[in-house]
């Protein structure tokens, strides 16, 4: 496994809410890869529940849209022989809480490309906690081009290179 995730590595200066190093108000997730899946690991504060003791939905639906979207654009990466990620974009993506999630104690994602093109990945993901599966996701990501709003924002403004 990678110890430097791939936020703080390609994007170290992104304002995103949920995967933004920058962001001092988000949830700043640090994904990393360990073979061939990329691996977060988040605990949740009391402002992130949606009743005592439980994670609010939606904070379990940015968890996975940021991580699977970093899933991706590492895929599409390598894929290509880049040193850089794409900039990506979520297309799509399906979210099925299965029983309610505790927020006790860290939560623990798993995500991998199960199809991909040159310029889009499709990412399954999972999220545990004590070993038990809570949630799970299904996600289309697509690299974007110079042009697109999302293009180089990276940088947390504008256009610009890469980390």
């Amino acid at each position: 496994m990678i110890d430097e995730s791939l936020q703080d590595r390609y994007a170290p200066d992104t304002r995103c809410f949920g995967c933004g190093p920058a962001n001092p108000k988000g949830l700043r997730i640090k994904s990393r890869v360990e073979g061939d899946e990329v691996v977060l690991d988040w605990t949740p504060e009391p402002h992130h529940e949606a009743f005592p003791g439980f994670v609010n939905g939606g904070i379990i639906g940015v968890l996975f849209d940021c991580h699977c979207n970093w899933t991706a654009a590492h895929h599409l990466m390598a894929r290509a022989g880049d040193a850089a990620p794409p900039f990506t974009v979520t297309a799509d993506y399906s979210v099925t809480l299965r029983r309610p999630t505790p927020s006790g104690g860290p939560l623990h994602l798993r995500a991998r490309v199960v199809e991909s093109t040159d310029d889009r990945a499709v990412v399954e993901a999972t999220l545990e906690t004590d070993g038990v599966r809570r949630a799970s996701c299904r996600g289309t990501f697509v690299a974007v081009r110079p042009g697109h709003p999302a293009y180089a924002r990276w940088q947390g403004h504008g256009e610009g290179t890469r980390g």
